[in-house]
């Protein structure tokens, strides 16, 4: 597993950047719990010695992006002096040290700050393989043979479930086919859901405006955000439904707003709509709440989908075993990168339950498109009922923006890496606080924002 003509060459350096885009100002990314989000990561820059750079990032919400900035700096000293070799061919050990450091695990361990602070790490190292390789990290990950996949799985905590040779198992039985997969998904792309018609801060006139427009470009598939009021949910699903008519699908997401015996109740009054799917509709860390729902809901054709906030392998497990998710919500930034994903990806395999990654955010979109392209060609080898949300906002500050068929389908990624890169003058812009946009919005006197305290610290 090779990385570079120079099996020496080394990370010399990190740099990490708080980065904010003001998306609350418009309503964007609005839910029952999130009501004036504004969309940002934590942004991770891997130096090697030869010149090359890797470019990572984990999801947040403007507040905290700080806080995940710091947890990155703890983890900065088992990164750089590192050898790419020692990484990429002990991957999974290497893995295992981010997340075990045996004091910094004591605040996860593998959840939380310290484990958002690992994606951002693990997805800039990805970016860093894949553009060394000269592959988008999907090919990247398709050309590896079923033994190198398995490899780079901590399975620590899963055996119960899956083992390695179980997972070997999986990838092999697909190795004959995915070639005839990769060309298909070359040629027609993988089917995508919109969410960003029906933000819960959005009014019923921009609604209905954006839902005639995505139905104008081909949309057939809309999520509408729940949760908040029950008259207000009947009344929007009632519209939305109207507008998208009964031959499209229609999901529904509360963004965990309920009590278990609420949702269920609740439901029950949006069951004539006809979603196919409920989404987090409850505590993410209530398994058995989870179950309860799914259950109740399974005779209404209502299922549950989940896994944005599921923070590890170990609870994704749990969801999977006690059959309380119908639909898996993958996040690329919420569990430690792309090499936890795969075990989730195996596990959701084994239980027959279609990964529906979650991308509402800004780059999400970008990156789980490589995880749902590896999925359908070497492990699921089908798209039934698997689809990958698509929101429309902030894709124009990344280099290689994800790339829409007849605005319904996402194509692969033709750029090395793994689509993670941000525009410099969009980080110029928009780091926090001192970036140009900021600075413009303290300025303003109609703005909400305020800078902030002296006293709180935003250097890296």
């Amino acid at each position: 597993m090779s990385t570079s003509s120079e099996s020496s060459e080394k990370i010399v350096g990190i740099s990490i950047k708080d980065i904010r885009f003001p998306t609350s100002i418009e309503g964007d990314g609005s839910d029952a719990m999130h009501t004036d989000p504004d969309y940002s990561c934590a942004y991770v820059i891997i130096k090697t010695d030869l010149g090359h750079h890797g470019h990572g990032f984990t999801f947040t919400l403007g507040k905290g992006t700080d806080v995940v900035v710091h947890a990155v700096k703890a983890l900065r000293h088992l990164v750089v002096g590192q050898k790419l070799c020692s990484i990429f061919q002990d991957f999974s050990g290497f893995w295992r040290t981010l997340t075990s450091e045996s004091q910094l695990r004591w605040i996860g361990p593998e959840k939380g700050v310290i484990h958002l602070a690992t994606a951002a790490v693990v997805n800039a190292l990805w970016d860093l393989w894949g553009k060394i390789a000269g592959k988008p990290v999907w090919k990247l990950l398709v050309d590896m043979s079923p033994k190198q996949i398995v490899s780079l799985i901590d399975f620590r905590y899963i055996t119960d479930v899956l083992t390695p040779d179980e997972a070997l198992d999986i990838l092999e039985a697909n190795q004959s086919t995915k070639h005839e997969r990769e060309t298909s998904i070359l040629k027609v792309g993988y089917p995508a859901y919109t969410t960003s018609v029906a933000w819960l801060g959005y009014s019923d006139e921009k609604i209905k405006n954006l839902a005639e427009e995505a139905l104008e470009k081909g949309w057939t598939r809309f999520k509408v955000k729940v949760g908040a009021n029950v008259d207000d949910d009947i009344r929007r699903c009632s519209k939305v439904r109207e507008l998208i008519g009964w031959e499209n699908m229609l999901m529904v997401d509360a963004n965990q707003r309920w009590e278990v015996s609420t949702s269920i109740e609740w439901m029950k009054k949006l069951a004539c709509f006809k979603p196919a799917w409920i989404e987090e509709p409850t505590s993410p860390d209530d398994i058995l709440g989870h179950a309860v729902i799914a259950k109740a809901l399974n005779p209404l054709g209502i299922g549950v989908a989940t896994g944005e906030q599921c923070q590890n392998r170990v609870m994704f497990k749990q969801f999977l075993q006690a059959g309380a998710m119908q639909f898996c919500q993958i996040d690329s930034c919420r569990l430690g990168g792309v090499n936890e994903i795969l075990a989730v990806l195996l596990m959701a395999k084994k239980f027959n339950i279609p990964v529906c990654p979650h991308a509402g955010g800004v780059g999400l979109c970008e990156v789980v498109q490589h995880l749902a392209f590896f999925d359908y060609i070497c492990v699921s080898g089908t798209l039934e009922n698997r689809v990958i949300e698509y929101v429309d906002h902030l894709h124009e500050h990344f280099e290689y923006p994800c790339v829409m068929q007849k605005y319904t389908s996402f194509m692969p990624p033709e750029a090395p890496g793994y689509s993670t890169q941000l525009k410099q003058e969009s980080i110029s812009a928009y780091t926090y606080p001192n970036g140009s946009a900021w600075k413009d919005l303290f300025a303003s006197s109609s703005s909400k924002f305020q800078l902030p305290p002296p006293d709180v610290m935003y250097s890296v």
